[in-house]
């Protein structure tokens, strides 16, 4: 399952999802419309998604950018529907204001601080599955700290060279995730 970022839909993620899909995996977006922040029912709404798509199995969770702290957090609450994440460019690690550049956006749309979600999070404690951090130093809108995590807030992590948006829209991105996703097994 491809989980968007902030203020992006299953249609931005469309060109990942396809490649995921030509690289044998069962792919399937977040199917929620607009990622406008997180709400109180956005972890369970998604876990009920990830369940019927795993249809009683573990899925891989690739979440971008906020899509990645959704599967964090999914991952920590129900482990029993997730294989494994792999966050991309995901701001999980540190102060949220200070490693990302469209927090006084976020709040805007969101309708609350980016350091207070309606939900009970932790974003830096590690979730129990195995955890893979791809992250890039020409991110642009998400610090390389805190999209790589420090010891013990992922399992692995690994440094892609793409913009922001490169990692959900870039052809060129695609085959690197996938070499990831397939290498990872935390």
């Amino acid at each position: 399952m491809v989980i968007p970022g902030f203020l992006a839909t299953d249609r931005t993620t469309l060109g990942l999802q396809r490649a995921l899909a030509g690289a044998g995996y069962r792919v399937t977006g977040w199917g929620m419309g607009l990622n406008r922040g997180v709400t109180e029912q956005t972890l369970d709404c998604l876990a009920e998604r990830i369940a019927r798509h795993g249809r009683g199995g573990p899925v891989i969770l690739v979440g971008w950018s906020l899509g990645g702290i959704y599967a964090r957090e999914v991952a920590k609450h129900r482990p029993d529907l997730v294989d494994r994440v792999v966050t991309l460019g995901s701001p999980f690690s540190g102060d949220r204001r200070r490693n990302n550049n469209v927090w006084r956006l976020y709040e805007a749309v969101a309708g609350h601080p980016v350091n207070a979600p309606p939900i009970d999070t932790d974003p830096s404690g590690k979730p129990p599955v195995p955890t893979l951090a791809l992250w890039s130093r020409r991110d642009g809108i998400v610090a390389p700290a805190g999209a790589r995590g420090q010891q013990g807030e992922a399992d692995a992590e690994r440094e892609l060279d793409c913009t922001h948006m490169g990692f959900a829209v870039s052809a060129r991105a695609y085959p690197k995730i996938i070499a990831a996703v397939r290498e990872f097994r935390g």
